[in-house]
């Protein structure tokens, strides 16, 4: 299976809105380092998902060098925050040296270390919380999310799609199954409304009801 299809991907980057220097800055780094940033198409639609719901506190699961943080920070409304979560910390402080660039350090807090203990140490509520770690752990996310998620909060989740994977019986990596079962538990999930979108590699949202 060839998701997402190339020419289709190619006429959304032509029709995504112009950025900023440092993002493409960012962007180059990823491809170079083969870092699996979300991207211009996806980094666009978390800044219009914080810009819409109005969001002043953010959870970020899995935040690299801070390319999705940079886009949702850029949203934020005064006073606004956003705890970002990276293991590694040369990494985190490349994150942070790239959001002090783009004027934004004072809006992040970076946590080092294991992105689900985190976010137990937060009560919230926060207004969105965007899950990008490791694929396996997608599942322990969601009661913690449903529990420090406000009413009317979104839950963002990428690679949802995972490149067509989940639909291959024959692929039971740890990754893939769960991916899948975090789907399967959002679809049926009483205390979300959520949709898949096929955009680059697939992202769910979830609005907690």
């Amino acid at each position: 299976m060839q998701f997402p299809d190339p020419e289709i991907h190619q006429y959304l980057h032509e029709m995504a809105p112009k950025r900023l220097s440092i993002l493409k800055e960012m962007e180059a780094l990823a491809e170079k380092e083969k870092f699996p940033a979300v991207g211009p198409l996806v980094g666009g639609f978390l800044y219009q998902l914080a810009k819409i719901s109005q969001a002043k506190m953010i959870f970020e699961l899995g935040s690299g060098f801070g390319y999705s943080a940079l886009w949702m920070a850029s949203a934020l409304t005064t006073g606004g925050r956003i705890i970002c979560t990276e293991f590694d910390p040369e990494r985190a402080k490349l994150g942070m040296k790239f959001l002090e660039r783009a004027k934004l350090r004072s809006k992040v807090i970076y946590e080092v270390g294991d992105a689900v203990q985190s976010l137990n140490r937060y009560q919230g509520p926060f207004d969105m919380i965007f899950v990008d770690l490791d694929k396996e752990a997608y599942p322990e996310v969601i009661p913690l999310a449903e529990s420090r998620l406000k009413a009317g909060g979104i839950l963002v989740a990428d690679n949802v799609l995972w490149s067509g994977r989940i639909l291959e019986d024959q692929d039971q990596s740890k990754s893939t199954q769960g991916i899948r079962l975090f789907n399967a538990t959002m679809a049926k999930h009483p205390d979300f409304f959520t949709t898949i979108i096929p955009l680059r590699d697939g992202v769910s949202l979830s609005l907690k009801k």
